[in-house]
């Protein structure tokens, strides 16, 4: 009894161990390849639960997700100018034939992401010769950047990979040449300041001498038109005075005999040298009689 129950365990962990080393899964983040003897004999691209023969078949996992390839050290690359510059980039890429994949680089990333360097890297150096300094750093970087994602990509696709994205994170000029440029654009720099300075100078004289001639103007125009009111206003009150006093004109002598007294001897200091005679003191001497 003791040894059939034995037997019966025996058979029951068998194949318990038969039925899971049968039995492989998927994760969605993953694609699988399975091999016969070393040989592919199946791709599974989709998530889930496969059957394969156990002890005679075996299943490789890939990452299926967007992987990241960044550089260690900043590449150099000449320009157009004959100038060395430093690159800092990273590419984005992801598997998308896992069987060309596994035959062309025997599924190694660190394999598949030698040969994505070597793509960008020749690419880059194309690309960079034909263009400046300027056009890297500012002008064409986003072109630079789409023209080396289709190259990457489509030498990558030989190899069973897409290329998503290629960036260019930094590009900066080597140590010894950064001084000496960055002198060059201080000095650039301050030239067209001091040409906007002077420009602005000029602008300003020609802004205040405008302001000035329109300021004469304006009070030569308004002298002028205060003249012209002045004047009618003495008209006027010239014809008022005269047909206020026409009726007495004698009235109207002596009015304004008075009006001359007063401004004549308004400070005692003032002193006047005239003939007792002189027609000025005709009411001073008859007053209280009618002046003839």
């Amino acid at each position: 009894m003791k040894n059939y129950t034995s037997l019966l365990l025996g058979i029951l962990v068998a194949l318990f161990l038969l039925g899971t080393s049968s039995l492989y899964i998927v994760d969605q983040r993953q694609q699988a390849i399975l091999f016969q003897l070393g040989e592919v004999v199946d791709v599974k691209t989709s998530p889930g639960l496969y059957f394969k023969i156990p002890l005679a078949q075996n299943v490789r996992y890939f990452d299926s997700r967007i992987l990241t390839m960044d550089t260690a050290e900043p590449e150099r690359f000449i320009t157009s100018e004959k100038k060395n510059v430093l690159v800092d980039l990273f590419v984005k890429w992801r598997i998308i034939d896992v069987k060309q994949y596994y035959v062309s680089v025997r599924g190694d990333e660190m394999l598949a992401q030698t040969r994505l360097a070597q793509t960008v890297n020749s690419s880059l150096r194309d690309e960079f010769g034909n263009r400046t300094v300027h056009d890297v750093v500012s002008g064409e970087r986003d072109k630079i950047m789409e023209i080396m994602r289709q190259k990457a990509d489509a030498d990558a696709r030989k190899i069973g990979v897409e290329v998503v994205d290629v960036r260019l994170k930094r590009v900066d000029l080597p140590q010894e040449v950064s001084e000496s440029v960055y002198r060059r654009m201080e000095a650039e720099r301050k030239r067209v300041a001091n040409e906007l300075r002077s420009t602005g100078s000029a602008e300003s004289e020609k802004i205040r001498a405008d302001a000035d001639r329109q300021r004469e103007v304006i009070l030569a125009e308004a002298y002028r038109k205060a003249q012209e009111v002045k004047g009618e206003g003495d008209a006027k009150a010239s014809a008022i005075y005269a047909s206020a006093f026409q009726p007495n004109p004698e009235f109207y002598a002596f009015y304004r005999s008075l009006e001359a007294y007063k401004q004549s001897f308004r400070n005692k200091s003032d002193m006047m040298v005239l003939e007792p005679t002189s027609e000025f003191f005709k009411y001073l001497k008859n007053s209280g009689r009618n002046a003839k």
